[in-house]
């Protein structure tokens, strides 16, 4: 029984001892050493060593006391390696030194206790099991002081008090010799417990007992926010703000002494174990300026005004912080169109989308990132917006794609429009502002990336009266009559706007002043001068930023309500392990890269030892998402086309990116196939199967696929009139001095770039614009290659192909250490 139990124990586990002297044999040995020892291991398909693994052990010596035996080791425990496993590689290797380390010693402690998290008033049991040459004893410490009366392997305590929570260790006696266990971590949870309730957790599963509450404080007082959750072992905790996660917060009590203004906003706690993962409630912090009252008698005023400031003498020094700002939510629509159906195909929309979502959540917005939306999903998904917008809410849209401008209203093209499109087809941008300001916003920003070029093919001007209010700002990518750019690239790159608009997003001044420096920025942009320039139009009389903080005030209910809205597309299934008859256990694990684009990967945790080959994919998705058979589990994420979350993403699993959620009209339903071989029965391979239902993840909630709900987007759109009428403008600043210039990314891409290599990530990238597409006659841009957002039709009402002739090199060193959290580690910006 023990020899079969130590077999099976994961290398990762070897007591401290036992690695040291085993990697002090293994690194002096120059045949029969690590680099040999890792040879043999390669050739197991089980464990994968690969060259770069070999070469990342090698590079161990050059570190103070590095050992390269120590990180092969740890590689191989990672990935399943057994004590069995290695006895028979140090067999082939025939290192009879190596194999004596492994050799069971007098005393060996089979089964550690394990830390565990439980309530209050639960029976907490530790266990610690040893075998030995002779009869073995237990002790047993809490800390440095040994617990009474407790001399079994163990050690029981009912009911556990808040007491009893800390650090225990286990002393194992054996005639002369002894050994101890691993330290175990008990944290008792404080639960309020109401009649008839109870709280039990399945073994190895996570229960989540204590939710953090929301907090209103003021500058300079403490926060402290706290969760827990039952289990064995102990959880994990990772605080997180606005969806960052925040350094050094890995406990399960969240304490910020003297909290600043600018730590407001939503946060919440990620509790994971080694098989699942867990999220508690968002919770507001609010965190209001203080606001000071001193008497001095250098200053006189009227009772009136003591008794005005709540005073009681008729001196006084009134010194108070200058009036701050608020929003009482902030929201932000996120659309990037690039996978068009009769039109060019587009790139950068997918990076700055991306990009601009996480800068959003550090500003505490609500973000809602879609990608290829049809006009059917554009308009619900706006209307979905619109349903998050309430008095004082800052909301925020931006779109990123192919469209067009005529008599001073701009048109999004979604993603089916047809060729030629008109106005029916898209989305009118100042019919949305319309209904956002029936909502009575605090701030309405709209970025539009994408070009303003006039569509000879849509005559009709929509009607639409726009109420006079001082909280607009239209932020164009180009300038009215022109035509936005994108990059090329032979990786990912952001447009030329967000290029520069990333840069000063977080900055804490005036919304229309972050675009004049976005702006200006811009306007030293070689590649783009004089061919695409930033537009500001603006009404906003007051200081409002992006930066301004969250007071929910009156409508904090309202705003609740909003935010669970916002939650429920956002959900992501909850991860999970699966079973087989055979033996072998499965992890599935979700991520989320966009609000309607899932990633799923699978992780084989355990599978029998008689097993030689054990794989698992999924399959059989519904044909209404975008899963390419081709793409599906991959080894890499890079490979089945998630550029975004490969460094955040667990290792040594398949990956699978399912896009297009929108368009899923029943609950995902899909299929996990195991695959196994067993040494036994001559590699013929068996398959198990189990069909999954992860019920409608991410944006696949809000059915957007529908037909258009409540038509309210579209009734604004479509009322035409003769262009020789007067067009409606926004209420903004005309043209003039606040205008400010500004350069824009490219935008129609001839390629095809629906598929990207992932190797792109290894290469130099030199970023190249792309010109106009068409046009009248000869284009303008004659040194560009392609335009960005507004296809241009020829005299039969074709698309235009002629491309210009010329790429020109774009700087772009600049990108480096932002892009590095996008995409691979080792992709580098060269300047040119």
């Amino acid at each position: 029984m023990s020899e079969s139990l130590e077999r099976s124990t994961n290398i990762s586990l070897f007591r401290e001892p036992v690695v040291k002297k085993l990697c002090e044999v293994l690194d002096k040995s120059s045949n029969k050493g690590w680099r040999k020892l890792g040879d043999i291991v390669s050739s197991d398909r089980r464990f994968k060593v690969s060259s770069n693994d070999m070469e990342m052990c090698s590079l161990k010596v050059l570190e103070l006391e590095g050992s390269p035996s120590r990180m092969l080791l740890r590689l191989m425990g990672e990935r399943g390696c057994t004590t069995g496993h290695l006895i028979d590689y140090l067999h082939t290797l025939g290192n009879s030194e190596a194999l004596q380390c492994l050799k069971p010693s007098a005393l060996q402690i089979l089964i550690q206790p394990q830390s565990v998290a439980l309530v209050a008033g639960h029976n907490l049991r530790l266990s610690c099991h040893a075998v030995g040459k002779s009869p073995v004893q237990y002790q047993w410490f809490k800390t440095k002081e040994e617990v009474p009366n407790n001399s079994s392997p163990d050690l029981v305590i009912s009911p556990v008090h808040l007491k009893d929570a800390g650090f225990y260790i286990c002393r194992v006696n054996c005639g002369d010799t002894f050994e101890f266990s691993q330290w175990a971590q008990v944290d008792v949870l404080n639960v309020a417990v109401s009649c008839g309730q109870s709280y039990h957790s399945l073994e190895g599963r996570l229960k989540l007992v204590i939710q953090p509450q929301s907090q209103r404080l003021h500058v300079g007082e403490n926060l402290l926010l706290e969760c827990g959750a039952m289990g064995r072992p102990i959880p994990r905790y990772q605080w997180h703000r606005n969806g960052v996660p925040i350094p050094n917060a890995s406990k399960r009590k969240l304490l910020i002494p003297h909290v600043m203004q600018d730590q407001h906003g939503r946060y919440r706690c990620e509790i994971s174990s080694s098989t699942e993962r867990m999220w508690t409630n968002e919770v507001d912090i609010v965190i209001a300026p203080r606001i000071s009252v001193q008497i001095s008698e250098a200053m006189e005023c009227s009772e009136d005004d003591v008794y005005a400031i709540g005073g009681g003498s008729s001196e006084f020094f009134l010194n108070s912080i200058p009036e701050q700002l608020y929003a009482t939510d902030k929201v932000a629509l996120l659309i990037g169109n690039l996978s068009y159906q009769n039109h060019p195909q587009l790139k950068a929309p997918m990076v700055d989308v991306y990009d601009l979502t996480n800068l959003l959540r550090q500003l505490n917005f609500q973000v809602v990132s879609l990608l290829d939306l049809t006009e059917s999903e554009m308009r619900n998904a706006v209307d979905e917006f619109l349903l998050l917008l309430h008095k004082g809410v800052y909301g925020l849209l931006y779109y990123a794609g192919h469209g067009y401008e005529n008599y001073g209203n701009s048109f999004m093209v979604p993603v089916d429009a047809p060729n030629p499109y008109r106005s029916a087809n898209c989305l009118c941008v100042q019919s949305i502002l319309k209904l956002m300001q029936e909502k009575e916003t605090g701030l309405n920003v709209f970025l539009l990336d994408m070009c303003r070029k006039r569509n000879i093919h849509d005559e009709s001007t929509p009607n639409i009266v726009l109420r006079v209010t001082a909280n607009i700002v239209f932020g164009y990518a180009t300038c009215q009559d022109a035509e936005a750019f994108e990059l090329s690239s032979s990786g990912f790159t952001n447009g030329v706007f967000v290029k520069f608009l990333k840069k000063r997003l977080l900055d804490d001044e005036k919304i229309t002043v972050v675009l004049d420096r976005v702006a200006e920025d811009m306007g030293q942009f070689d590649a783009t001068k004089g061919k695409q320039a930033l537009e500001i139009r603006s009404s906003l009389s007051e200081r409002r930023a992006l930066t301004d903080p969250i007071l929910p005030g009156d409508s904090a209910d309202l705003a609740h309500a909003h935010s669970r809205q916002w939650a429920k597309a956002h959900e992501l299934p909850e991860s999970m392990c699966l079973n087989f008859d055979c033996g072998a256990q499965i992890k599935l694990g979700f991520a989320a890269e966009f609000s309607n684009v899932l990633v799923i990967y699978t992780h084989i945790v355990k599978k029998p030892e008689d097993m030689s080959l054990c794989q698992a994919h999924v399959t059989d998705f519904s044909q209404d998402l975008d899963v390419d058979p081709k793409e599906m589990n991959r080894e890499t994420p890079e490979e089945t086309g998630i550029y975004f979350l490969s460094s955040s993403l667990p290792q040594h699993c398949l990956y699978t990116r399912v896009s297009s959620l929108q368009k899923l009209r029943e609950e995902l339903v899909f299929t996990v196939c195991l695959q196994g071989t067993f040494t036994a029965m001559d590699d013929d391979p068996v398959h198990w199967t189990k069909s999954i239902n992860i019920g409608k993840p991410l944006i696949a909630r809000l059915d957007l696929h529908r037909a258009m709900r409540r038509n309210s987007c579209l009734k604004t759109c479509l009322m035409p009139h003769s262009p020789s009428h007067s067009p409606c403008h926004s209420p903004c600043h005309s043209p003039g001095p606040e205008h400010r210039l500004h350069l824009h990314h490219g935008a129609h891409q001839a390629q095809d770039y629906s598929r990207l290599s992932p190797q792109h990530h290894y290469l130099d990238v030199y970023e190249h614009l792309q010109g106009a597409v068409g046009g009248c006659g000869d284009s303008y841009y004659e040194n560009l290659s392609q335009s960005r957002y507004e296809p241009a039709y020829d005299s039969a009402g074709g698309l235009s192909s002629s491309p210009g002739r010329l790429s020109i090199p774009i700087e772009a060193s600049d990108d480096i250490t932002e892009l590095q959290t996008v995409f691979i580690n080792s992709l580098q910006l060269q300047q040119q």
